[in-house]
């Protein structure tokens, strides 16, 4: 019993932070990197609107979603058309200071990525987080599954030593919330992804805020805040 106490005390509290969407604004581009890599592949009448509302997803799990079946050539044509859009990808405003206020806060403030583990090279300076911030990445290379499956938000609270009943998570899209219901995690949300705020709470949100200003703004009253 002692044990099992000593392990809890262990834990830290923490906050796990999707990226495309939530701290970084890209899925718009993404939008277009789809759609362009749809039509690259052959598959002409597949419109924006669908593959925004598929954003968050992995890119196996989408293409499956919008064609009902697997297309490597597909993924690979999203990746080369992102490659090509990746130096226009910009931070929201005060996405960075957001990460620092909750660090001060106490808080282990993890990245949770659908992206891979060599998209944190350009990420985490795209975010432009002060060094010693953010205290680690979970990426789709450490899962087999990706959202809205819970293996990438069980897997970052497991490998950082984080406490579940002290964590929150943080993300754009419905996805995002259902993977943190799946794990057992209330998920706060962001509406800068362009996905609205009665689809994101209709999900399970616990809150929703505009983009990373607005959540710093209120982040004392927030769930964050009330960790």
């Amino acid at each position: 019993m002692g044990q099992t106490a000593d392990v809890t005390d262990s834990l830290r509290p923490g906050v796990l932070f999707d990226v495309d969407g939530t701290l970084l604004d890209t899925n718009y581009l993404h939008t277009l990197a789809w759609w362009q890599a749809f039509r690259d592949t052959g598959h002409d009448d597949v419109g924006m609107w669908t593959l925004h509302r598929s954003i968050g997803i992995g890119s196996e799990e989408l293409v499956e979603r919008v064609l009902g079946h697997a297309d490597e050539e597909t993924v690979q044509a999203h990746s080369r058309r992102y490659d090509a859009l990746s130096d226009q990808v910009t931070a929201f405003p005060r996405a960075a200071e957001l990460l620092a206020g909750c660090a001060e806060r106490g808080l282990t403030v993890v990245l949770a990525t659908s992206g891979k583990k060599k998209d944190l090279d350009w990420m985490v300076p795209a975010i432009g987080a002060d060094e010693g911030i953010i205290g680690g990445a979970t990426t789709s290379d450490d899962v087999e599954a990706a959202k809205p499956r819970p293996d990438l938000l069980e897997t970052a609270v497991r490998d950082h030593g984080l406490d579940p009943a002290r964590t929150v998570a943080v993300g754009d899209t419905v996805w995002d919330v259902k993977a943190a219901r799946a794990a057992g995690l209330p998920c706060v949300a962001m509406l800068c992804g362009g996905i609205d705020r009665a689809a994101l709470e209709g999900a399970g949100a616990v809150a929703a805020y505009d983009d990373p200003a607005a959540l710093l703004s209120a982040l004392a009253g927030s769930p964050i805040g009330r960790l």
